[in-house]
Formats: structure tokens, C-alpha cells, sequence
């Protein structure tokens, strides 16, 4: 007879309270030293709290490197497109460095650009006129900088169940960058906005994986309510310098709060639409979730399925990294940033006993609207053994981040499970 063998994710994923029982051996755990603590290397010290079907993180943490130039340390989810993510620890940063800025792309990148042939166009059924605009023109406006939150709509699809097609990311297509440029709205007020403009849709330079010169990679917008927001951005730079060429050089748009998606790179032309833009993944189940919750699997109609606008409250540890050793009788600083959408978070805990109880850390305020939060504390632990901590984040309006997977939907959007890493107190 063949020996049959299955990875620890495909166990859990195809039947987490078989795996939930195999690894964790609960009979015995709850009478003294159970099969996760000797696979663990130490005694779990609250195994009788743990969540069943949940792959303790020390499992969970993927750290497989390759190097982009220009980046660092970012992890290679897809090649054709090109996506990475940056794992946590290396988002320890109060704005994100250029090189540490996950990647996402829908197409192909195009080629070096000549500024001096290069033109954003500008109008649409919805302008009261059509301009052309140079990066020179552009940087002749009133110049910001701000920081804004960017996050893929599909960070921590890795984690849902049943698995989703797209790329797995887990923890890293998120980033919170000071991004220099103008206010959007200063460049539509000159070509004019009309009465009955509902939409704003963008067009970029990036090609379709077909090479076929009639598709676009991707097309999608945001209302004009967003459009017109303060935070709203044109961007040219990141931390004053130019943005990185797998990051939408030499012109971006930035909304703060909303799907990485609506935030067009390598923008060449903005339209101003009176009914809702109907561009390249702006359709179907690109970049929506269900009405309705729905039953994990269950086959979600069209119709049925809501355009995402602002992304839910969500937190990130990014010190220690996953899977420390860490002396049980002395402090453990814990750090991350925090962020809501549109909203500000307004409290961060952090358990150690798989969410029996929960401790406030140090919440700053954000630098300005829509950027990220920085926390801080210091936990100390009980015992030698095995801990988790976990990250909960709560928003101005009283929504906190669910424990585990929320609800499951077509495309693995919106995962905001609370963060957690592995410590070995030693």
C-alpha cells in the first residue's frame, strides 16, 4: 500500500475538525502534555482556549524571499502578473519605505516612460471640457503630502475556506507610504464637473496579459463623492521620491481607505461618468461581496453581489516576528499599525489566551485622516510555553475585528481576521 501524505493546510482545509483532532490530540491535551505542544516544541499554556479548526500561527507563516529591484525581502505570490507582499516584520515602519510596498498588478507593466512625451488626458460625458495635462502642469498646482492607507481588497485571501481562486496573499498587500502629489479635485475643477457626474473611472498605461492592444488590464473608479474628498490624490511620489516603477510611475491615483484596486496606476486618462464606470473589473464579482451573508462555497449570483468602497477595520503585529523566543519573566514590547477604511480606530487590544481576555495597548492618532495608527505595549507571560498574541482593532463607529475568518465570499475580499503571532516564552 502507498503512503499517502497531506500538507498541514490541506489537512486543515479539507477537514479542519479531523486535523483539528490529529494535531491537537484534545483528549489528552486537556489531561496534560498534548501532541501540539511536542510538535510545538513547548507546553501550549492556554491549549483548553484554543479555537478548534484554527492552524496555530507558528504553522501559518509563510517566509519564502525573492528580490524585485528596488524592493526588499517582499514575497513572489505571482510572476504573470507580477504580485508580492511584504511579510509583517518588515512593515515595522511608520511609513512605509519604497522598498517595502507590496505589488500589485493586474497586467503587464509597461515600459519605461519618456516624460517628455508623457500626457495625462482628462474629460469624459461628465467634464464640461477635455484637457491634456503634462507632469509639469500637474506639479504647477497646489503640492500635498500625505499619508494614506493602501490595502489589496483580497489581503488574507490565503485563509479562506473553501479556498478562492486569485493570488493567496496573506497578511502583506498592505502599505501606508507619505505620497506627494496634488488633490484630485484641484485637477477636475479645471476641467470642469458637471451636475450629473455620478462616477470617476481611470485608464493606465499597463497592458492586458493577452497583449491584445483593445483590452484593458484593468478600469475601475470611485464614486465622485471620493473623487472629490481632500485625501483624494495624484501621486508622483512616495516619501519624496518617485514612486517605483512596479508602483505606478510616473502617475497614480491614491484613495486612502478603499480597495488598492480603485487606486489606478500608471494613469494616463481620467473620465468623468453619469452612471457608474463600466470599465475592466468593474463588473460581475470583480471587487464585491455579497449582498447578504452567504453559505461558505455556495454559488453567488451577479446580481446579488455589491461593489466594495471602504475596507473594514483591521490591525497588523509587526513586532515580534512570528515565532520569537522570548524569556517568560520579562517584558515583550508588542507593536503594529491599525486602520478602518474611512473611518479611525478608536481602541487596540491584545490577548495572549486566544481571546478570553483582552488588554488595551497605546493607540496614537493618525498622522492625518485615513493613514494608519501605530500601537505599542508590553505583555508579560505567566509561564514558560507556547503563546499566541493577538491583535483586535476597533473602529470610531464601535465595529471590531471579528477572531476568526468573517463571513465567506466568491473572491476572498475583505478578510479581517484578528492578527496573531507565535511566541515560545522560554
Amino acid at each position: 500500500m502507498s503512503k499517502s501524505e497531506r500538507g498541514l493546510h490541506e489537512l486543515y482545509r479539507d477537514d479542519p475538525f479531523r486535523a483539528d483532532a490529529l494535531v491537537f490530540n484534545r483528549r489528552r491535551l486537556l489531561g496534560g502534555l498534548g501532541r501540539v505542544s511536542l510538535l510545538l516544541g513547548a507546553q501550549v499554556v492556554f491549549a483548553p482556549l484554543f479555537p478548534r479548526g484554527l492552524i496555530p500561527a507558528a504553522w501559518a507563516d509563510s517566509d519564502e524571499a525573492f528580490v524585485i529591484q528596488g524592493k526588499h525581502g517582499l514575497t513572489i505570490l505571482n510572476d504573470r502578473p507580477l504580485n508580492a507582499e511584504t511579510p509583517p516584520h518588515l512593515l515595522d515602519e511608520f511609513a512605509t519605505s519604497k522598498e517595502r510596498l507590496f505589488v500589485r498588478n493586474n497586467g503587464i507593466a509597461p515600459d519605461q516612460v519618456e516624460l517628455a512625451q508623457w500626457r495625462l488626458a482628462v474629460g469624459g460625458e461628465s467634464a464640461e471640457k477635455s484637457r491634456s495635462f503634462s507632469l509639469n502642469d500637474l506639479k504647477s498646482l497646489e503640492q500635498i503630502s500625505l499619508q494614506l492607507t493602501l490595502e489589496c481588497g483580497g489581503n488574507g485571501r490565503a485563509e479562506f475556506d473553501p479556498p478562492v481562486a486569485g493570488n493567496q496573499w496573506t497578511l502583506g498587500a498592505v502599505g501606508c507610504p507619505q505620497w506627494n502629489g496634488v488633490r484630485l479635485r484641484d485637477v477636475l475643477e479645471i476641467v470642469g464637473v458637471k451636475p450629473d457626474a455620478v462616477y470617476l473611472g481611470y485608464y493606465g498605461a499597463d497592458g492586458h496579459l493577452s497583449r491584445d492592444p483593445g483590452k484593458s488590464a484593468i478600469s475601475r473608479g470611485v464614486p465622485i463623492r471620493k473623487a472629490m474628498e481632500a485625501e483624494s490624490m495624484l501621486v508622483w511620489g512616495m516619501n519624496n521620491e518617485p514612486l517605483h516603477p512596479m508602483n505606478g510611475y510616473p502617475l497614480r491615483m491614491v484613495f486612502g481607505g478603499w480597495p488598492g484596486s480603485v487606486s489606478g496606476k500608471w494613469v494616463n486618462r481620467i473620465v468623468l461618468r453619469n452612471r457608474v464606470h463600466d470599465g475592466a473589473k468593474m463588473s460581475g464579482k470583480s471587487y464585491r461581496v455579497p449582498r447578504f451573508p452567504v453559505a461558505p462555497g455556495v454559488n453567488v449570483n451577479d446580481r446579488d453581489m455589491a461593489i466594495i468602497e471602504s475596507m473594514p477595520v483591521k490591525s497588523l503585529i509587526t513586532f515580534p516576528r512570528n515565532g520569537l523566543r522570548h524569556a517568560f519573566d520579562t517584558d515583550l514590547v508588542v507593536r503594529g499599525h491599525a486602520w478602518a477604511g474611512d473611518h479611525a480606530v478608536s481602541r487596540l487590544e491584545l490577548s495572549i489566551d486566544f481571546g478570553q481576555s483582552w488588554h488595551a495597548a497605546a493607540l496614537k492618532k493618525p498622522v492625518n485622516r485615513l493613514a494608519w495608527q501605530h500601537f505599542e505595549s508590553s505583555l508579560r507571560f505567566p509561564q514558560p510555553g507556547y503563546y499566541e498574541v493577538w491583535a483586535r482593532a476597533t473602529d470610531s463607529r464601535g465595529i471590531a475585528q471579528p477572531m476568526v475568518l468573517p463571513g465567506w465570499n466568491p473572491k476572498g475580499y475583505l478578510n479581517n481576521a484578528c492578527h496573531r503571532v507565535a511566541v515560545y516564552a522560554v
